[in-house]
């Protein structure tokens, strides 16, 4: 019993320390476009963005139970030791692509460390696949959808106040952008945020602590405040590639990113389906990008991110194999 106490606790602290991790990796997220053409002071956008973050995260836990739910084809054949494994390859990726200044998906980090260590654990009975599948269709059509979304939307802008002179425009929609980043951040936290609590609520279930899969309240205070932390220490280095890397920015530009990032978030949220932000909001940039001008993108930029994006779910699933080797180990 003091073994599994022990193991407990250790999944917590990492679901939160993944949480705060997801945070600062993804902060740029819900800020980088404001920040990039000056509409919102960097120190303010971030601690906006930690509010709002916070508030999104204790409005639904549907995603939470996809997460939970959909990926292992029994709750109960799920340990503590999984789970340990999973959330350390996951956050081993991010912390690397972090300092690599690369936007890379939190949520196939975890999706991938947890697929490894259940393979090298139960092997693939333990996997639900058609759960899985869902879960990958969701995470691959997002920025596709954010990307043509993108485009749609920055073609009506265009009719709309093409006839005003630029400065009239970008000083309208600079005003506008507190407005977009406070919805991508609050659409950021009510998807992201889940992923831990769903992490979470599967440990209490398995271990006994709780009779029925649903997220208790203080697993969704502790996840939310972990996340909102996150947010409000930083993302400075991945702020400046997708906020200025993928395309030059302008407020209008910029407004219709974020608007299009968190609908498309948000939708996904109400749809209980985890998606990645990341891959969201660089998608949206690609697409009001493509609308002003196909080659006004940084496609080798955009190649780059791509490429880590593609190579996220088996980088982490062999880190999550080899963590649970090492758990076993120890434990």
């Amino acid at each position: 019993m003091q073994e599994l106490q022990l193991l407990m606790f250790t999944v917590i602290v990492l679901a939160l320390l993944f949480d705060f991790i997801n945070g600062f990796h993804d902060s740029a997220n819900a800020i980088a476009t404001a920040v990039s053409t000056r509409a919102i002071p960097p120190n303010v956008a971030v601690m906006m963005a930690a509010c709002l973050d916070f508030l999104g995260a204790m409005v639904s836990t549907g995603v939470a139970k996809t997460i939970g739910g959909d990926i292992v084809s029994d709750t109960h054949i799920v340990d503590e030791k999984i789970i340990i494994a999973a959330l350390f390859g996951a956050i081993v990726w991010n912390i690397l692509t972090w300092w690599f200044a690369m936007p890379s998906s939190s949520s196939h980090a975890l999706v991938g460390g947890m697929i490894g260590a259940v393979l090298v654990s139960v092997g693939s009975v333990g996997l639900n696949f058609n759960g899985i599948g869902k879960i990958v269709i969701a995470l691959v059509a997002s920025p596709v959808v954010a990307w043509f979304l993108g485009i749609i939307i920055m073609n009506i802008l265009f009719r709309l106040f093409g006839g005003l002179s630029p400065h009239t425009v970008n000083d309208k929609f600079r005003k506008l952008q507190m407005l977009s980043a406070a919805s991508m951040a609050f659409s950021h936290g009510s998807n992201d945020a889940q992923k831990s609590m769903g992490i979470i609520t599967l440990a209490l279930f398995s271990g006994g602590f709780i009779s029925e899969f649903e997220v208790p309240t203080f697993v969704k205070i502790l996840c939310a405040s972990a996340m909102a932390l996150g947010v409000a220490f930083g993302g400075q280095r991945i702020i400046k590639t997708i906020g200025g890397k993928i395309f030059k920015l302008e407020p209008i530009s910029g407004f219709a990113a974020d608007l299009n990032s968190s609908i498309t978030v948000f939708s996904a949220t109400l749809l209980h389906l985890p998606v990645s932000t990341t891959h969201v909001v660089s998608g949206s940039i690609m697409g009001v990008g493509t609308a002003k001008r196909v080659n006004a993108v940084h496609w080798g930029v955009a190649q780059q991110m791509v490429t880590a994006w593609v190579m996220t779910i088996p980088c982490t699933a062999i880190m999550g194999a080899l963590a649970y080797a090492l758990v076993n180990a120890i434990f």
